[in-house]
């Protein structure tokens, strides 16, 4: 099929299509490189300085498509290998018109959209060498290097990176502890702490954690009186999310944040923007932890942060500023030897792995869509995690019925179609529809809830997970876990939820089941990934059941995310 023509049973009118592109940006948006939505900012920006230039509009294009997916910058000379459509069905890309590079390089600095250099003039692009960034990225970018570069030449960055399971927490604690003493010590005030990670329910991890990992300390009264008073937030709310406002923020630069120490947790999650505000925030002479596993899915916006200051040398070190903990504590050794195979990108090893058969691990090599060879084994776990969360809650056992709800728990890589939660929750819920009464009500007693938004005034957070259960007299009441304590609320009051035998992998970051069944796509889904599948095998705690082809996880474990940052190189001195 010829570039130029259009894509076979597409909606003339659906909407990634750029009604009234022309040229270039016509046939990239046609065949679905470009949205919309990159087409019109593209064009946008061109008419605000009269450019006309074809192959200068469709760099704009590109360049604004980056962040989208998750890239800094836009590469001109990798850009036409590495170019792909958001589908899983193949298109070829082959007769795409990808200018020459060097003229293309060559229009671009001329252009009066384009500052080249580090120097120079605010332009809505910036061009250096053969990247091309939005002009904010840049600045995002330069501002993030140098706040890092200046925090470690004082010694006051503290990397802890590490797995499930390492003792980031713990290291975390004592971390704390220790600067609490040396206070004491000196006669002067406690440090003020901030906790904070980038999701609501990451930050109430966090702070369970901390205060589990206080209880076990060996430290004085007043010590962990401080810890257990510690309260966790979102990087949003501890900076202060101000809507409309021109920084966005309460602290920013000019407004440092009050904490001598900013723990931060889950950065793998932190993108390059929020990250910026961050930095910026903190004030001279405090210090910033960065907790995380850079080995797990990144942010959905622009940027690997954790994983461009932590580098590509995945094995354990104990360096000036940065940690990384390898030795796992928590899971059986088959799911950690997986991981580890997974996590240093061998293929063979994860292969072998699986192959092994250790007692934590089992492999079901088949396609769910196409084979139900095996399954009977997911079945009749589902169906028993099902029937003992359905059990303690008609019995008003709250407790009981989320122990159980945290045992089990299938997660898939996409959310909808065959392979996806929708189409698996649905599953499930047949497969117990003779087990547990009055199954096809909302809010069936036993039924298992995953918060979907945010509630601030209920205290639940995006990710967390529940289970309705028998209340006092008629009353059905949703109950949920937090640090330690039951939260009970009506079902009436809640607003965003959703059933949940299944989640997303990229749902569960953060969480970890006793039994994981993870359902793999093909290979020749989009989103699979080497850290979409470390991730999700790493969510098992004690018994890992994997559904897959190899095929689908040799192509995971080949396929890293690969996301276009310069960060990692001005961290390293190696760009201004």
């Amino acid at each position: 099929m010829s570039a130029t023509a259009e894509v076979p049973g597409r909606d003339p009118f659906e909407a990634r299509r750029a009604v009234g592109a022309a040229g270039l940006l016509r046939e990239f948006n046609e065949i679905g490189v470009l949205s919309a939505a990159d087409v019109h900012v593209a064009a946008r920006l061109a008419a605000l300085v009269g450019e006309d230039s074809e192959v200068v509009r469709l760099a704009a294009a590109l360049a604004v498509r980056g962040p989208r997916l998750g890239h800094v910058f836009v590469d001109l000379t990798t850009i036409r290998d590495t170019a792909s459509v958001e589908s899983d069905e193949p298109v070829d890309l082959s007769g795409l018109p990808w200018p020459v590079v060097d003229r293309w390089l060559a229009e671009l600095s001329g252009s009066e959209l384009v500052a080249v250099g580090e120097d120079g003039e605010s332009r809505p692009l910036r061009l250096l060498g053969t990247r091309l960034y939005l002009d904010r990225y840049w600045r995002e970018e330069r501002s993030v290097a140098a706040d890092l570069n200046e925090l470690t030449a004082s010694g006051r960055l503290h990397v802890i990176a590490g797995g499930p399971g390492t003792g980031k927490t713990t290291r975390v604690a004592r971390m704390v502890a220790e600067l609490i003493e040396q206070a004491a010590s000196t006669g002067t005030r406690p440090p003020l702490v901030a906790l904070a990670a980038p999701t609501g329910k990451a930050a109430a991890r966090l702070q369970e954690a901390v205060h589990a990992e206080t209880a076990r300390l060996a430290v004085g009264g007043e010590i962990r009186a401080l810890l257990m008073a510690l309260r966790a937030s979102t990087l949003h709310r501890l900076l202060g999310w101000r809507p409309g406002s021109h920084s966005r923020f309460a602290h920013d630069r000019g407004n440092r944040l009050p904490h001598d120490v900013v723990i931060v947790d889950e950065t793998s999650m932190v993108s390059l923007s929020l990250m910026a505000r961050l930095v910026e925030a903190v004030r001279p002479g405090a210090r910033l932890i960065l907790v995380g596993d850079p080995g797990q899915l990144t942010s959905i916006e622009a940027g690997v942060v954790l994983g461009d200051i932590v580098g590509s040398d995945p094995g354990p070190r104990d360096t000036p500023g940065i940690v990384v903990l390898e030795r796992v504590h928590r899971f059986g050794g088959g799911i950690a030897t997986l991981a580890d195979a997974i996590r240093r990108g061998d293929g063979d090893g994860a292969v072998a792995a699986l192959r092994g058969a250790p007692a934590d691990v089992t492999w079901l090599p088949v396609d769910v869509h196409e084979s139900e060879a095996g399954l009977e084994q997911v079945r009749s776990r589902a169906v028993a995690a099902g029937v003992a969360v359905a059990a303690a809650a008609r019995e008003g056992a709250a407790d009981r019925a989320l122990t159980a709800l945290g045992g089990f728990r299938l997660l898939c890589a996409h959310r909808r179609g065959p392979y996806g939660v929708g189409d698996w929750n649905s599953r499930v819920q047949g497969w117990l529809a003779g087990e547990i009464e009055d199954i096809e009500r909302r809010d069936y007693v036993g039924r298992p809830l995953l918060v979907t938004e945010n509630d601030y005034e209920l205290g639940l957070y995006n990710g967390d997970t529940g289970v309705i259960v028998q209340g006092a007299g008629e009353r059905p009441t949703a109950a949920f876990e937090r640090g330690g304590e039951l939260l009970r609320i009506s079902p009436l009051r809640l607003g965003a939820v959703e059933t949940v035998y299944a989640m997303t992998i990229h749902k569960s970051q953060g969480s970890q089941f006793d039994t994981a069944v993870v359902l793999l796509p093909p290979e020749s889904s989009r989103i699979l990934t080497r850290e979409l599948l470390y991730t999700a095998i790493t969510r098992a705690r004690t018994e890992l059941i994997l559904v897959g082809t190899e095929e689908a996880v040799r192509r995971a474990v080949g396929r890293p995310v690969a996301r276009a940052s310069g960060l990692g190189e001005r961290l390293r001195g190696k760009r201004s």
